[in-house]
């Protein structure tokens, strides 16, 4: 049997996080990795709907509740008990293992429909 042991992060609370889910696929003019990359802005009008503003096109979504919210873990080992020799290999089951809490995902924000081009208004003819 695993037994993990678990620690809340702090005690006023952990943090809430959102989902962001896109319908479709991100595709960079560059041939590089999208992650750690500024994307697009997110806003939200006055009756709470949000909006997704990426290049020049702009996607209309909407809040929901996950059925079962996630917890986000980050494990976390201390590298050796006192009293092992640092110079040997550490025995793996010598170690205290455990995860912190530092987030629940209780809310998503969903992007179903394709993403609408952004057009300035062109002057006319003169």
């Amino acid at each position: 049997m695993v037994q993990l042991f678990i620690k809340i992060a702090s005690n006023d609370g952990c943090k809430e996080w959102t989902i962001v889910e896109l319908q479709g696929e991100l595709v960079s003019r560059y041939e590089t990795d999208l992650s750690g990359n500024f994307i697009g802005d997110l806003h939200f009008n006055k009756k709470g709907v949000p909006i997704l503003i990426i290049g020049h096109h702009i996607l209309y979504g909407k809040v929901t509740d996950l059925d079962k919210p996630f917890v986000v873990l980050v494990k976390e080992e201390s590298q050796a008990l006192p009293g092992d020799d640092v110079a040997m290999e550490i025995d793996h089951s010598k170690r205290d293992r455990h995860y912190t809490v530092t987030a629940v995902i209780k809310r998503k924000i969903q992007f179903r429909t394709r993403p609408k081009p952004i057009i300035a208004n062109l002057p006319k003819k003169v």
